[in-house]
């Protein structure tokens, strides 16, 4: 499995990091890049990434976890008022027995409102429209 070898530069996230692959930019600093998720499990889904490669968390030194964790923090802040979320759902996670599709660390911003039911991750793909209004309401909060 991919989670027992090194980190690869050709993952989605490396790309999207490079420009290859465009992506609905809500925030990006010289820690962490944070975009829309193209698969939301609810409006304002957010992904942020650390511009360190790191597969996972246990593969992210050391230092470099305070200044992303607080870009994490930044955009959650956002995400949850930028959408009027009534809560926010983060979730993490570390190798493919724990659910990691994508082998760069990343953490999900998912907003939360009471009796709304979360959306498969492996759905379809938001329209591209929704996704920049999604981000144009969550950079207004930053």
């Amino acid at each position: 499995m991919p989670d027992k070898h090194t980190y690869r530069a050709d993952n989605i996230f490396a790309k999207i990091l490079r420009g290859e692959i465009p992506c609905h930019k809500v925030y990006e600093d010289e820690h962490a890049l944070a975009f829309m998720d193209i698969m939301p499990q609810a409006e304002g889904h957010t992904l942020v990434i650390p511009k360190q490669n790191a597969m996972n968390l246990f593969d992210m030194p050391e230092d470099r976890w305070g200044p992303y964790m607080q870009c994490v923090q930044k955009v959650a802040r956002a995400v949850k008022a930028g959408m009027n979320s009534e809560g926010l759902l983060i979730q993490q996670f570390n190798g493919s027995a724990a659910g990691q599709t994508v082998f760069h660390l990343h953490f999900h911003l998912i907003p939360r409102w009471e009796g709304v039911p979360l959306r498969r991750h492996t759905g379809e793909m938001e329209k591209p429209a929704v996704l920049a209004a999604n981000a144009e309401r969550i950079r207004a909060a930053l």
